[in-house]
């Protein structure tokens, strides 16, 4: 073997490696698995095998030696079938194109070169691309291998000339090309595994762009988030300073996030809040769980509100802590709330007194020798039904709360003051002898008797008032309340009827001042109807009957408004409506006045007609009670023959006319007809009305 020849082949792998250093720098960097990239790295893998025929190493009889079985095993091993397929082809057209007689071997050589490389490229790449270091005896092996197969493949030249170059290349062959397909897999690895290693780093880069696009817009969106949410949101760290909170937050201390963070509650709030709110944190962190308080605070504006807050720790992935969590919730309207329903719940509305739930847990409560003699007054209001029914409700509510009012005022402090039904009352008073009690009584009673004055008006009150004490704690309280309530029970029998008197004259003044009823047409109704009851032969007590409604048959229009009753022009539909109630309304009111029910049946009907198309039963002939179809005659009449304020009166011939067309319609006909003869006539040119008592 030459020196010659050695240089040569030593020449030709140099100028091998210097290209796949150029291949490595800049080729290898080309986007593989495409298809059209691919097939450029073929071609150009081609062309560096061209390059290294031209550069040959010259045998005899155009047998040629390179390095391209270097270049093409190589390729296979690394750069996988597109390619090396596409370069065997273009190096073995070439190697024809050169002819020769080693042309068939020389492509023999490539091919073989080619499928070892692919081979080992399907079986082994991966595993030589992941292994950290000790590859070069794998790789030598490899370009041994290639190149004995490269020997081998001598066999074909013509000639038998195959031994001899066996013979005469052998050596070289086998210590310099497997040591130039090692340096090129080393470099063809580095050059893949940067390639890997760039490639990574870009897709890492681009990563971590779209990780920070990503945490930007989660970010930007939890803290929309956060912003929308009406609760303080806010985070501290374990040293209870602030890091971060969002605008509700901002708005409640008055400062922006980035003025609130690096300062603490000391900063932001008085002393006092300051201390409870790290108190709170510091109970929150060494108990180690979320934390629910509430709390009184004042806004920098000056409001103070109600705050529910619920603390949370928060931690590091080792389980280190790094502060908290903070969400509080104005509450204020709740606890308002709250307390509305407590105060509904143990308060009467209309007065403000306590109630019956609260009176049976504070007579549980009082029900012990500590507050022993323990006293009860028991109170019932007088005639309050009566002026509810003549003067409305409004009226009886404010009774009511006049008398709340003054037993409010009279009660002390340690009193308890319930209203336990519509027109109950009940006092316990702890500590508190039998004498006190009657004492308190007298108060009592001397403070309702001159009358409550509510909006500028004096109520007139009266309550029936009942009391006894429990003395020692054997003493039954269900049986001390039942003494003073039987005592209430004999003092509103004595006062019940002196009451209901003056209140039913204050309903016949009230009466007489708002409509336009008067005095003297209820004297001339009653003597009208004595006179023609006297005449149908009714007794002494129905005369007397009828004189009572007389007076008081319009008694139900006392909770009609004046307006209403003065109204000149006539009436509209909803209007006439509320005028047909007054039978009804003084039916009620006489109903609850002992020596006015017998009165009552009378007071309702005396607005029927014969003819059944009265109000408000729609009854009909001698359905209508005897001394209801008088008081339509007589009443009818007396309106007809006296000025009103929107008409003269009548003559007495024309009222009769009146009397006698509406008889067998609106009258008892035979009544009209006995009233008519038997006393219009009779008291005809009579200077005075009289009548008899």
């Amino acid at each position: 073997m030459s020196s010659e020849l050695i240089k040569d082949l030593l020449f030709n792998t140099a100028l091998l490696l210097s290209i796949s250093i150029v291949y490595n720098l800049f080729v290898i960097r080309i986007e593989s698995h495409k298809k059209w990239p691919e097939t450029i790295l073929g071609l150009f893998l081609g062309g560096v095998g061209i390059l290294l025929m031209i550069n040959t190493v010259s045998f005899t009889n155009g047998i040629i030696f390179d390095t391209r079985s270097i270049l093409i095993s190589v390729s296979g091993l690394f750069l996988g079938y597109l390619p090396t397929i596409i370069a065997t082809l273009v190096i073995s057209v070439y190697r024809i194109y050169l002819g020769g007689g080693g042309a068939l071997t020389g492509v023999l050589v490539t091919v073989t070169s080619a499928t070892i490389g692919l081979l080992w490229y399907r079986y082994r790449r991966l595993a030589l691309l992941k292994k950290a270091d000790r590859v070069w005896p794998e790789l030598y092996l490899f370009g041994l291998l290639v190149h004995l197969a490269m020997l081998v493949c001598m066999l074909t030249l013509p000639d038998q000339q195959g031994l001899g170059v066996i013979q005469a290349i052998a050596l070289p062959v086998l210590i310099i090309y497997p040591l130039g397909t090692l340096l090129l897999c080393l470099v063809m690895r580095q050059g893949l595994k940067n390639q890997a290693a760039e490639k990574n780093l870009r897709e890492s880069r681009e990563n971590y762009k779209h990780l920070y696009y990503e945490y930007q817009k989660k970010e930007s969106l939890l803290r929309s988030l956060l912003d929308s949410i009406p609760d303080l949101v806010f985070y501290k760290d374990k040293e209870s300073v602030y890091l971060g909170c969002n605008k509700a937050f901002e708005v409640f201390a008055g400062k922006t996030m980035d003025q609130l963070m690096g300062l603490t509650d000391a900063d932001l709030f008085d002393p006092e809040t300051a201390t409870l709110f790290r108190t709170m944190d510091e109970i929150m962190m060494s108990e180690k769980k979320s934390r629910r308080n509430e709390e009184l605070v004042t806004y920098p504006d000056g409001r103070k509100v109600y705050l529910e807050t619920l603390k949370t720790p928060y931690y590091d992935q080792d389980g280190a802590n790094l502060g908290l969590i903070g969400i509080s919730r104005d509450i204020t309207e709740r606890k308002q709330n709250e307390a509305e329903i407590l105060y509904l719940s143990q308060h009467d509305v209309l007065t403000g007194l306590h109630n019956r739930s609260y009176y049976e847990a504070q007579r549980k409560r009082l029900d012990h020798p500590d507050y022993l003699p323990l006293s009860l007054i028991i109170g019932d209001i007088n005639g309050l039904k009566l002026i509810n029914d003549a003067f409305g409700h409004g009226e009886g509510d404010k009774l009511l709360i006049s008398i709340a009012k003054i037993m409010a005022d009279c009660a002390r402090p340690q009193d308890v003051l319930v209203r336990t039904g519509g027109d109950e009352f009940v006092m316990l008073l702890p500590q508190t002898s039998y004498q006190e009690a009657g004492t308190m009584v007298d108060k009592l009673k001397k403070a309702c008797e001159a009358g409550y004055k509510l909006d500028n008006e004096l109520i007139i009150t009266s309550i029936s008032l009942g009391f006894a004490t429990k003395r020692n704690e054997h003493e039954s309280l269900e049986k001390v309340f039942k003494l003073a309530e039987e005592s209430m029970y004999r003092k509103k029998l004595l006062e019940y009827k002196s009451f209901h008197s003056a209140v039913l004259n204050s309903i016949k003044t009230t009466l007489f001042e708002k409509s336009n009823e008067t005095e003297a047409h209820a004297e001339r109704m009653a003597d009208l109807a004595k006179q023609l009851g006297r005449v149908l032969g009714l007794d002494q007590e129905d005369l007397v009957s009828l004189e009572l409604v007389a007076t008081l048959h319009d008694i139900g229009k006392i909770s009609i408004d004046s307006k209403l009753l003065l109204k000149n022009s006539p009436l509209t539909e909803s209007e006439w409506a509320e005028i047909k109630k007054h039978p009804e309304v003084g039916y009620r009111i006489a109903q609850t006045v002992p020596e006015l029910r017998k009165i009552a049946e009378y007071i309702l009907c005396h607005h029927e007609r014969w003819d059944g198309n009265g109000y408000p039963q729609g009854l009909k002939g001698e359905e209508i009670p005897l001394l209801a179809r008088i008081l339509a005659i007589v009443d009818a009449y007396d309106a007809m023959t006296q000025d009103r304020s929107y008409r003269k009166a009548m003559a007495e011939p024309e009222a009769i006319t009146e009397l006698q067309r509406h008889a067998g319609s609106q009258f008892d006909p035979a009544l009209v007809a006995v009233f008519i003869t038997e006393v219009i006539e009779k008291n005809s040119g009579a200077p005075v009305i009289t009548a008899e008592v």
